[in-house]
């Protein structure tokens, strides 16, 4: 009996496994072969060879282009945690009915609707130097000419990332507050602690692992996210997503699969790290 029940959870399993093993892990296999392969100005050859990645860790330009992403997945993951968590807590805590729970969280989901790149181009008209934002910050007296760096700068396009991905961080920080025993935040009142303290020494151990999985989400997307950079910086700005696209309409494939793999790898050590702190196998 044991035994069937084993087959059995395997053959459910199988679909599933092939699935990922075809679309997931060939296809990553396929990129760190061919990043071993060679390229000239006019065709790719196979050939196993260490040129594509001894070029990349000996270049400054890649070192810059690291740092520049992991300085806009840093910075847009502490703006999307404090929004999102405040987000999430006023939500689960203090919106009392589940009706008005759903049509809030809802409400959040709006900006979904539409497609990244139109919520991206709609912030130009804003941000520009005729923009709203200037006009409006001119009327007021609060500047006397235009910004310039409100467009077409760091600034842009992590206010790009931060309204992209905020909700990723929403979604699994409210779904873990949600589960929180309200008896336990009863009983830290009745034992004299404060809101501040039963917030830091209650609700956030709590809900560690779902800000551990919105910090996976976000980190991931925006390491990988090329467009937003290219849209929101006029192109005046890099990371690693944009040398690989740029890679690719230059027909540089080895190039680009041993920038998507060092990329890759880069992830996986910044999710091992995460993970070692928290255990988000309770959300899963």
């Amino acid at each position: 009996m044991t035994l069937n029940r084993h087959l059995t959870g395997w053959l459910m399993a199988l679909p599933l496994t092939a699935v990922l093993a075809v679309f997931l892990v060939l296809p990553i296999i396929m990129i760190v072969v061919v990043s071993f392969w060679g390229a000239t100005e006019w065709s790719i050859y196979p050939a196993f060879q260490f040129d594509n990645y001894e070029f990349l860790l000996t270049s400054n330009v890649t070192y810059r282009v690291y740092f520049n992403t992991l300085k806009y997945a840093v910075i847009t993951w502490a703006f999307t945690l404090i929004i999102g968590f405040t987000v999430a807590y006023f939500l689960a805590f203090h919106v009392r009915t589940l009706t008005w729970q759903i049509a809030l969280f809802l409400l959040c989901t709006i900006p979904f609707w539409t497609s990244n790149i139109i919520r991206m181009i709609s912030w130009i008209p804003f941000l520009g130097r005729n923009g709203l934002a200037n006009s409006a910050l001119m009327s007021w007296g609060v500047i006397d000419e235009p910004l310039d760096w409100l467009l077409f700068s760091d600034f842009s396009v992590i206010l790009a990332f931060v309204h992209l991905y905020t909700l990723f961080m929403v979604v699994p920080i409210f779904n873990t507050m949600m589960r929180i025993d309200k008896s336990l935040i009863e009983a830290a009142s009745d034992a004299g602690a404060s809101a501040w303290q039963t917030l830091w020494h209650v609700i956030v151990p709590l809900t560690k692992p779902g800000i551990m999985i919105g910090t996976i989400f976000v980190v991931t997307l925006v390491m990988g996210d090329f467009i937003t950079v290219r849209f929101m910086s006029g192109s005046q700005k890099a990371n690693v997503g944009r040398l690989i696209s740029n890679d690719i309409a230059l027909l540089q494939y080895p190039s680009a699969s041993a920038t998507a793999v060092i990329l890759l790898i880069t992830v996986l050590m910044v999710i091992g790290l995460m993970l070692r702190f928290v255990d988000i196998r309770k959300e899963l």
